[in-house]
């Protein structure tokens, strides 16, 4: 059984859950590995299993690189570091 998911490693996320996500490609659901490991077996009961990994890199996603404005044409500006997250505010809950 052949399955592709998307690895995204972050060691600099604000949260640890967030530095290592496996993701369905299409759905973007995180993978129940024991579902996977169930359909594989496919009859009730309970089992001694051994379970292979093995992975292959098929394409690896560059970092978008962002490049400034400037005023004057015909001159030629270089990449701007941004930083890889952007804060977002925290709504409060609303209380009816």
């Amino acid at each position: 059984m052949t399955k592709h998911f998307i690895l995204s490693l972050d060691p600099t996320a604000k949260y640890e859950w967030d530095r290592c996500t496996l993701r369905d490609p299409i759905t973007a659901e995180h993978p129940a590995l024991a579902t996977l490991v169930a359909e594989a077996v496919g009859a009730p009961g309970s089992y001694l299993v051994s379970v292979n990994i093995e992975v292959t890199i098929l394409e690896q996603a560059s970092k978008p690189v962002a490049y400034s404005v400037d005023a004057q044409p015909n001159r030629t500006v270089g990449p701007v570091d941004l930083p890889s997250r952007v804060a977002v505010p925290q709504l409060a809950e609303l209380v009816a």
